[in-house]
């Protein structure tokens, strides 16, 4: 396929409409410079590291690839103004944004020279990103892994309402995990995708085996969306998952949901492998997936699985 005119790979300088998802535990320098040097935009996902990790990841991206790459981070992290430093230190250009208001942050990154990317799960915080000055948009859908939106929003949905809205480019994210749903989210009226699930269980996400093996593992219905109350959270079944679950039924307070996630829940499980005590963050694409693959078989197999399904739409419509 021909993306010679595609405003993503315009946008990064990219080859493939792909982004590989800033995934907490699994998005480190190993993961983002083979999406990078696949064709895709490799994200380093600052969420889970501390700043000095956060500068050794991008210097190491920097040494395995030479194409374009970007990082990710969210607004309320709490040591944001060190991270934005080392940002502008290793003249990093292309950042995604999540988990805060655009608008504290977006006009510094503008004036740093940096592509600014929000990432969003309704209508109105679209409108909000795009009035902070976001180069373009992450929509992301109710069925992406991590945290996500409150008003539940599935990604069939959220895209061609954000399109009617905003002639920013548009990104699709959740539920993303083969070349029919990349093709699909284009038909939607997204210009490229951002994929989660998929690159989690690759041969270079960070993420533990034990996690990767539970995700391959999991059936359909097996994700929830959780801790509503707190900010929801797509989890996967698992003995803190029926934690919560019981609590949230028994009507559990704010404070006992804080008490009961406690600290460092996702290191435990997505990075260290912590079946008991882990929390195992994932989209609903985990059900489909059953195959721990190198990064540069994922985008081949994304890129033929989109000829296969446009021949198939050109059959069905004889367009």
């Amino acid at each position: 396929m021909n993306f010679e005119n595609n405003r993503i790979c315009q946008l990064f300088g990219i080859q493939y409409p792909i982004v590989q998802g800033g995934m907490v535990w699994c998005s480190g320098w190993r993961l983002a410079s083979a999406v990078s040097n696949s064709g895709g935009l490799g994200i380093i996902g600052a969420g889970s590291m501390y700043p000095e990790v956060f500068r050794e990841h991008i210097q190491k991206c920097k040494a395995a690839t030479n194409k374009p790459f970007g990082v990710n981070i969210p607004l309320l992290y709490s040591d944001i103004e060190e991270l934005i430093s080392i940002l502008e230190e290793e003249k990093i250009k292309i950042v995604f944004t999540s988990a805060g208001n655009p608008k504290t942050w977006t006009p510094v990154l503008k004036k740093m020279g940096c592509t600014v990317v929000h990432v969003v799960a309704s209508r109105k915080f679209a409108q909000k990103a795009e009035e902070a000055g976001v180069d373009a948009l992450v929509a992301e859908g109710f069925e992406a892994g991590g945290h996500n939106g409150r008003e539940e929003i599935t990604t069939f949905n959220l895209i061609p309402s954000i399109r009617q809205i905003s002639r920013l480019p548009l990104i699709a994210a959740g539920g993303v995990f083969c070349g029919a749903s990349v093709l699909g989210a284009m038909a939607l009226g997204a210009e490229g995708v951002q994929i989660g699930t998929l690159f989690a269980v690759s041969e270079e996400s960070s993420a533990h085996a034990v996690y990767k093996k539970m995700v391959l593992d999991s059936q359909e219905g097996d994700t929830k969306l959780m801790l509503k109350a707190l900010h929801p959270v797509r989890l996967l079944r698992s003995p803190f998952f029926d934690a919560v679950e019981k609590a949230e039924s028994a009507g559990a307070s704010v404070e006992e949901l804080k008490t009961l996630l406690g600290r460092a829940r996702a290191k435990r499980g997505i990075f260290e492998g912590n079946v008991e005590e882990g929390e195992f963050e994932v989209g609903q694409a985990a059900a489909y997936l059953d195959e721990v693959k190198p990064v540069a078989v994922i985008m081949k197999n994304l890129l033929r699985e989109m000829e296969e399904a446009k021949r198939h739409l050109m059959e069905q419509t004889g367009v």
